[in-house]
């Protein structure tokens, strides 16, 4: 439960009805995450929120290493308790119940997760993510190509036998793809909006 409701702080929303006083989700691509903070509110509400996201991914995969000591010592289980925390804390950041169900696309949640449960596969998915996104400024083209190649790159470093990061993965990958089915169709159609974090907001 304290994951879900981690993952189901709206950083987007708050930030953008206390601070900008406006719903972000009734403004640009209408999303409540960090990709349409910058494009919507500018670099440096969007980098709060991408900080925020990034880091209550990060805090709800890590909690369950602090209670080592009531562990049973089965196989696997401090890792099954951290995959299962990370997925209620997407499914909180995508459902989130303090933002009326309508929340983000759970990809800086995820990076968190991924920070907080195997570093290396991270450290891949976000460099391949920064290519992509240098290269086609598509910001979704790049989470789509990170989402897809996650579930490859968490085989290469399973640890031991730890089978169910595979299927953890697999399925983080398909939430990730199934949120930007929208965006995918944009693409395919050429009408998906660019990005440039560099350039000022007007």
């Amino acid at each position: 439960m304290y994951a879900y409701l981690i993952g189901s702080i709206p950083s987007a929303v708050w930030i953008g009805k206390f601070v900008h006083g406006i719903d972000i989700r009734e403004h640009g691509s209408k999303n409540a995450g960090a990709t349409n903070t910058f494009r919507v509110f500018g670099k440096k509400s969007g980098s709060v929120v991408l900080f925020l996201d990034v880091a209550k991914g990060y805090l709800a995969a890590s909690f369950p290493l602090l209670l080592s000591g009531m562990y049973l010592g089965f196989k696997d289980e401090v890792l099954i308790l951290q995959l299962t925390a990370s997925f209620c804390a997407i499914i909180g950041h995508v459902f989130p119940v303090f933002a009326h169900f309508r929340g983000g696309k759970g990809v800086a949640s995820s990076l968190g997760i991924i920070i907080a449960v195997n570093p290396d596969t991270a450290f891949i998915c976000l460099t391949c993510f920064l290519l992509v996104f240098v290269i086609w400024k598509y910001v979704s083209l790049g989470a789509i190509v990170a989402a897809i190649l996650f579930p490859f790159v968490s085989y290469f470093f399973m640890m031991e036998d730890a089978r169910i990061m595979i299927v953890f993965s697999v399925i983080i990958s398909l939430i990730v793809l199934m949120s930007h089915r929208k965006n995918i169709h944009r693409l395919v159609r050429g009408e998906e909006n660019k990005m440039n974090f560099l350039k000022r907001k007007a």
